[in-house]
């Protein structure tokens, strides 16, 4: 599963982990993430992510 990299600060979302504290289930892919959904440490949108190398 692709991790993507927020390029504000650095958080990496990991699909296989999800984001529990913000309801995001275990094997939820970064394209299914909702629209509106924000970085949880910087709060930038899901534009300013790039996926990890």
């Amino acid at each position: 599963m692709q991790k993507y990299v927020c390029d504000v600060c650095g958080y990496v979302y990991d699909p296989a982990e999800g984001d529990p504290d913000n309801r995001i289930v275990a094997g939820t892919l970064f394209d299914d993430l909702p629209e509106d959904r924000v970085c949880p440490p910087c709060g930038v949108g899901k534009e300013e992510f790039s996926p990890e190398d």
